[in-house]
C-alpha cells in the first residue's frame, strides 16, 4: 500500500516525507531501467559522434513583444511584490497562528509550496525564484534607503554650513565652539558621491555558499527534532535572512545569484526548462538540453548538486525502520545520528562522482577540469528524484496549504490524483528518465571535450556511476 498521511503533522513532523511499498515489481523495474541506460549508451555510442547542444547560442526567440512584457519594470516590480507579499504572509502565520501544522499553513508553504513547488515552477518558467526572492527585494529597498540617507546627509551639511556663514556675514561674533565642526563652505555644495561598499566575489567562492545553505535546510526539514514547529521556523528564516541581507550588503545584489540557496536550486532547475534567455538577450525556446549544456562550470556546482541528491536519498531511507531504530538507540542521540547519516549519504553521492571523474581522466587523458565539467549531468538525475519522492506531496499538501491559508477551517484530507500503480509507475519513470538525460548530456560533453577514440570508452565511468544511482534510487523506492 501507498501511505498518505490523513493528518499533516505526520507528514511535516518527518519534513517532507517519502513512499514506499510500492505494488510494482523489482525485477521489471530494474530490468527496465537497466535496459534503458545500455540502449540508451550503445545508440549514442554508435549515432552521436560529435556535439550537438550549443548552450546559451541556440533557442527561437520570442515575439518581441512577450519579451518587452516580460522584461517590463511594472512586470518585474509585480513580481517582488508578490514574493514579499507571501513572504509577510508566512512571518504572520508564525508569529500570531498556532503551533500546529494541521491548522498553520506557514510550514506547509515552506516545506511544500516553496521547496517542492519550485521544482515544477522553475521547469515551466525559469529561474523564477530571482524574480519572487523576497530577500533579493528588501536588499534593494535597504539599498535605496540607504542611498538617500547618504544623500540626504551631506545635503544637510550644506544647508547648516550656508546658514552658519550667512549669520557670520551679519554678526562679527566668532562661531560658537559647537559650530567648530561644520565645514567652512561658501554656500550648498552639491552632494559628493560615496564610494560604493559592494565588493567583487572571490572567484573560488562560486556556489559553495548555496551548497551550504542547502544543507541547512534540508538538515532542518530532516534531520532537526521539530521541523514543522512555528518558534524553530521562525528563528531558522530569520538568521537565513540575516545572514543574506547582510552579506549581499558587503557584496551587493549580485551576491543572491550565487549564495542564496534558493536561487541557485531554481537556477539548476531551470537549466532544464524550455523557456530560456540567450546569450544576445533574448527569451527563447529551446531543446532543454541546450539549456543544461550552458550550465557554467563554478566551484561549489558539484557540492551544491551532491547536496541535492545526497539529502533526497537520505530522505528516502531515513523511513527505514532499521535507520529509525538504529538512530533512536543510539549512544550519540537522534539528533547527532541523523545529522551523521545526512552527511554520509551526501558524502557518498559526492565520494562516487569524485571517483568517476578520476577514472575518466584516468581513460581519457588530462583534462583541465572533469570534476566539474560533467557535472551538470547530474541535475537530471537531482530532478529525477525530486519527482519520485516529492510529486505526491506536492499534489497532496499543496492544495490544503493553500486552503488554510485562504482561511476555510475545515480544509480537506489529502487525497492523492494517483492510485498505488500510477504512482509506482511515475516514479519509476522519473529515475530512470532521469538517468537517461544524465548519460545523453554526458556523452554529449564528452564528444566534446575528447578525441573520437577516448570519447566512448571515457564514458564507462559514467555510466557505471549512472548504474549505481539508479540501484540506490530504486532501491529506496521498492522494498
Amino acid at each position: 500500500m501507498v501511505l498518505h498521511p490523513g493528518d499533516p503533522l505526520t507528514v511535516l513532523a518527518h519534513g517532507i516525507g517519502s513512499q514506499h511499498d510500492l505494488p510494482i515489481s523489482p525485477f521489471y523495474a530494474f530490468a527496465g531501467a537497466f535496459t534503458a541506460l545500455f540502449v540508451s549508451f550503445l545508440a549514442l555510442g554508435l549515432l552521436w559522434s560529435t556535439s550537438r547542444f550549443r548552450g546559451d547560442r541556440s533557442g527561437l526567440a520570442l515575439p518581441a513583444g512577450f519579451q518587452r512584457v516580460a522584461d517590463a519594470p511594472a512586470t518585474r516590480t509585480a513580481l517582488r511584490g508578490l514574493g514579499l507579499a507571501a513572504a509577510l504572509a508566512v512571518l504572520l502565520y508564525l508569529l500570531l497562528g498556532p503551533d500546529d501544522p494541521a491548522r498553520n499553513p506557514a510550514p506547509g508553504a515552506v516545506y511544500v509550496l516553496l521547496w517542492v513547488g519550485l521544482v515544477p515552477a522553475s521547469l515551466l518558467f525559469g529561474p523564477v525564484w530571482r524574480l519572487l526572492n523576497p530577500l533579493r527585494a528588501l536588499h534593494r529597498l535597504l539599498a535605496r534607503l540607504s542611498a538617500k540617507l547618504r544623500t540626504a546627509r551631506p545635503a544637510a551639511a550644506a544647508a547648516v554650513a550656508a546658514g552658519a556663514a550667512a549669520r557670520s556675514s551679519r554678526s562679527p561674533r566668532v562661531p560658537a565652539p559647537h559650530l567648530a565642526a561644520v565645514p567652512d563652505l561658501p554656500g550648498p555644495q552639491p552632494p559628493r558621491p560615496e564610494p560604493r561598499n559592494d565588493r567583487p566575489l572571490p572567484a573560488r567562492l562560486g556556489q559553495w555558499p548555496a551548497a551550504a545553505g542547502l544543507f541547512a535546510f534540508t538538515w532542518l526539514e530532516l534531520v532537526s527534532p521539530d521541523p514543522a514547529s512555528t518558534t524553530t521556523l521562525l528563528i531558522a528564516l530569520a538568521g537565513y535572512a540575516a545572514v543574506q541581507l547582510l552579506l549581499a550588503a558587503r557584496y551587493g545584489e549580485r551576491w543572491f545569484a550565487d549564495g542564496d540557496a534558493f536561487e541557485v536550486y531554481s537556477a539548476l532547475l531551470a537549466r532544464l526548462s524550455p523557456l530560456g534567455r540567450r546569450s544576445d538577450g533574448r527569451l527563447v525556446l529551446r531543446n532543454p538540453f541546450h539549456g543544461l549544456d550552458a550550465t557554467p562550470e563554478r566551484p561549489g556546482l558539484v557540492a551544491t548538486v551532491c547536496v541535492l541528491l545526497g539529502s533526497t536519498a537520505y530522505d528516502g531511507f531515513s523511513d527505514n525502520p532499521s535507520w529509525i531504530n538504529a538512530i533512536q538507540t543510539s549512544p550519540l542521540g537522534r539528533t547527532a545520528a541523523a545529522t551523521l547519516g545526512l552527511i554520509g549519504a551526501i558524502a557518498l553521492v559526492a565520494a562516487l562522482y569524485c571517483l568517476c571523474a578520476a577514472l575518466t581522466r584516468l581513460v581519457c587523458g588530462p583534462h583541465p577540469g572533469p570534476l566539474t565539467a560533467f557535472a551538470h549531468s547530474l541535475v537530471p538525475i537531482a530532478l529525477g528524484y525530486l519527482v519520485a519522492h516529492y510529486f505526491s506531496l506536492l499534489v497532496v499538501e499543496g492544495p490544503r496549504t493553500v486552503i488554510m491559508a485562504l482561511g476555510t477551517d475545515n480544509a480537506p484530507e489529502p487525497f492523492s490524483p494517483l492510485g498505488p500503480g500510477g504512482l509506482a509507475a511515475l516514479q519509476v519513470i522519473a529515475v530512470v528518465t532521469g538517468h537517461v538525460l544524465g548519460v545523453i548530456a554526458a556523452h554529449d560533453r564528452s564528444v566534446r571535450l575528447f578525441p573520437p577514440a577516448k570519447a566512448v570508452a571515457g564514458q564507462l565511468p559514467l555510466l557505471a556511476l549512472m548504474i549505481t544511482y539508479t540501484v540506490g534510487g530504486l532501491s529506496l523506492l521498492l522494498n
